[in-house]
């Protein structure tokens, strides 16, 4: 299962993602049972526990850019649809701006903590959505 984005994906993101203003990212997440590093390291962690370690230090460089966590939660319960709930936890991240964004994943701490990302993750969605404008469900007709 993929956690990290196609080329193909990139490209669109960076058509589309604004130049200016804040990014909103819709995250939906699918631990492993046990984390696996990559560099095989012998670890007792949950793959929640390994993505918490990320999620410390992600929460930090937002922090320190002027993003945030906006939302963050367990998934319960299958309200709407059918089959198992496929999610662990969901999160919506603000970015400041693409520019943030791109260095925050660019950068050596980011690197650095990303070994967690990567080894607590079984599967991920992770979605640009639209700050506001025409697309949003909740707007009313003009």
């Amino acid at each position: 299962m993929p956690i990290a984005p196609r080329p193909e994906q990139l490209a669109a993101f960076a058509q589309r993602a604004p130049a200016d203003g804040p990014l909103l990212m819709l995250n939906l997440l699918k631990y492993r049972e046990k984390a696996a590093y990559a560099d095989g390291r012998e670890t007792k962690l949950t793959g929640r526990e390994a993505y918490a370690l990320y999620g410390q230090g992600v929460t930090k460089l937002l922090a320190a850019m002027g993003g945030r966590i906006a939302f963050g939660g367990r998934c319960n319960t299958l309200l709407i649809g059918d089959g198992d709930l496929a999610w662990d936890d969901v999160a919506v991240v603000e970015y400041p701006s693409l520019d943030a964004f791109r260095r925050m994943t660019g950068s050596a701490e980011y690197a650095a903590i990303h070994v967690h990302r990567e080894a607590g993750l079984a599967h991920q969605l992770l979605i640009h959505c639209a700050a506001s404008g025409p697309s949003s469900v909740f707007d009313a007709p003009a």
